[in-house]
């Protein structure tokens, strides 16, 4: 799918930031893929496993000065900027890299806003231009970003827009760029709808030797990770009014672990039972037949808040879960669809740990057939 819908794109670049794990990196830098950095640690990184410096871009419009150092130190060039101070330390630093402008986009239909913090306005665009030219830097294009998880294609379609105007004002400059960086934001339901609607913006906006760059990474990793969880605590709340009792679970990882997709993210992971009472389920109890499966049984199902192991009152997984499966300490749950920004931003708050243990299941057929694609 993904190759079919992204014919338009030269290269597609990874976010190291979106799932750092090292056997991800190795299999998607021998699958051909680039990778969108934004600090020294992420570039040596991806610079260990072999991969070309050419196929790095410094996505970070605010850099360190010796970040700037290090990536001119490596060879890696393509980077973006957004302000004028930056281009003065890129002149200092790094005179020889090759510039992509990222400018504003509409992104208040995405789950993470950026232009909040990143991306020059209209207004700024062409004293920006001027100035890199008085400074002589190397502006090779223009890069955007409609925000992480976006939802609306017409964002794509009104970014591309915008873009090509900016291509526009720096040939009147003096510059003749030739790359688009489309950014990110893909999700794997909204995926070729939002695809679609930017491969017809870029047609009709831009010539077809225009270099376009896109960041699906979100796409890449999300459903890759699955994460298994133990329940170490249980406690039941009965509720006389309504004569019901209802359980809290707790479980050994939290919004401060590998569920801070949660907070950072704004997801919502759907548990299901992995093992209880000595018998395995995986596979076995999908969210949407559980209530199905209780009333051909004659089963009862009991409401479950899924909370973390820490003493903050935050870290809670799921106010209201219903199941058909009794649940108690000791028992597992799993999550699916757990690989974008999870283990990447867990902390060790209360002294627990940011990271399990990772198991790696995969076929040598599969792998073979992805690297042959």
């Amino acid at each position: 799918m993904l190759l079919n819908l992204f014919t338009f794109v030269d290269l597609e670049v990874i976010a190291v930031k979106c799932n750092p794990d090292p056997y991800v990196l190795q299999l998607l830098a021998a699958l051909g893929n680039g990778f969108d950095c934004a600090s020294k640690t992420e570039i040596e990184q991806v610079l260990s496993f072999g991969v070309n410096p050419s196929r790095i871009i410094y996505a970070h419009p605010c850099k360190t000065k010796s970040y700037l150092r290090s990536a001119a130190e490596q060879g890696v060039c393509q980077m973006t900027f957004d302000n004028a101070a930056e281009l003065y330390k890129i002149r200092d630093f790094h005179p020889k890299a090759k510039l992509l402008l990222r400018i504003t986009t509409d992104d208040s239909a995405s789950l993470c806003r950026l232009s909040q913090k990143f991306g020059a306005p209209p207004e700024m665009v062409v004293p920006l231009l001027t100035l890199a030219k008085q400074l002589e830097l190397d502006i090779v294009g223009v890069a955007f970003h409609v925000g992480s998880g976006a939802s609306d294609p017409q964002a794509f379609v009104n970014a591309v827009r915008d873009a090509h105007s900016v291509f526009e004002q720096a040939s009147e400059i003096g510059y003749n760029l030739q790359i688009l960086d489309v950014g990110g934001g893909f999700m794997s339901d909204t995926f070729e709808e939002m695809a679609m609607a930017l491969s017809s913006a870029v047609e009709e906006y831009f010539p077809p030797h225009i270099r376009v760059i896109a960041e699906p990474g979100r796409f890449y990793v999300a459903s890759a990770f699955t994460i298994a969880v133990n329940v170490i605590a249980r406690r039941a709340i009965k509720d006389d009014a309504m004569n019901k009792t209802s359980c809290m679970l707790y479980i050994n990882d939290g919004v401060y672990g590998n569920f801070s997709s949660i907070m950072f993210d704004h997801q919502q992971p759907v548990p299901k039972v992995l093992k209880a009472g000595g018998n395995h389920y995986f596979n076995q109890y999908q969210p949407e037949t559980l209530k199905k499966s209780s009333e051909s049984f004659g089963k009862m199902l009991t409401e479950y808040s899924i909370w973390g192991p820490t003493c903050d009152g935050i870290d809670c997984i799921t106010t209201s879960w219903s199941c058909a499966t009794l649940l108690d300490v000791g028992d597992w749950l799993f999550f699916e669809h757990m690989g974008a920004y999870t283990k990447c931003s867990a902390t060790r708050f209360n002294g627990f740990p940011d990271s399990h243990d990772t198991i790696y299941v995969s076929s040598e057929a599969a792998v073979h057939a992805m690297l042959n694609l």
